[in-house]
């Protein structure tokens, strides 16, 4: 019985071993060198990407219709 829950935790540790190393990696950049802030960078995107679509949308077609 203690095998089969050897083996267990071992599985588990091999199918989480890319989110636990990207978690540390993460952690190390996040502490050590100047990260952007990408909430606030797509936030930003998001902005400009509203700007050019105002000044580049087509102008909406006029009803002369006058009744």
């Amino acid at each position: 019985m203690g095998v089969i829950k050897l083996f267990a935790s071992i599985g588990i540790i091999r199918s989480c071993f890319s989110f636990i190393a990207g978690t540390v990696c993460g952690a190390y950049l996040a502490q050590n060198y100047q990260v952007p802030n990408v909430t606030k960078l797509a936030g930003t995107a998001l902005f400009l990407a509203k700007v050019v679509e105002e000044k580049y949308r087509k102008p909406k077609k006029r009803d002369d219709d006058d009744d």
